[in-house]
């Protein structure tokens, strides 16, 4: 069957969760060059600024640890905070601030 503009050969897209191939291989790449240079890249990490040494380490933050996802919880918590009664959100309220004060 020839290709269809409007019709792909996965419809559903990649699966959810499933790593971004290009994005492991340059992973792996800059993995490497590191572990490769990493003798040179100690020394001249000595010669830079405390600043420029920060910033180098944070960009290459990215490409050793997985990006962090933020978490929406607040639908579920506001579910659950409405299906309390007065007297429970109260209770609720008095061992907070009690918590906090200890």
């Amino acid at each position: 069957m020839p290709f269809q503009p409007t019709q792909s050969g996965n419809p559903k897209g990649r699966p959810r969760g499933s790593s971004n191939k290009a994005s492991s291989d340059l992973r792996k790449a800059v993995l490497e060059l590191l572990d490769n240079n990493w003798d040179s890249i100690q020394t001249d990490l000595k010669r830079v600024t405390a600043r420029d040494r920060l910033n180098f380490i944070e960009k290459l933050l990215g490409y050793a640890l997985p990006k962090l996802q933020s978490v929406e919880v607040s639908a579920e918590l506001t579910s659950r905070i409405e299906g309390l009664s007065d007297d429970q959100l109260n209770r609720l309220i008095d061992k907070i601030l009690n918590e906090e004060a200890s």
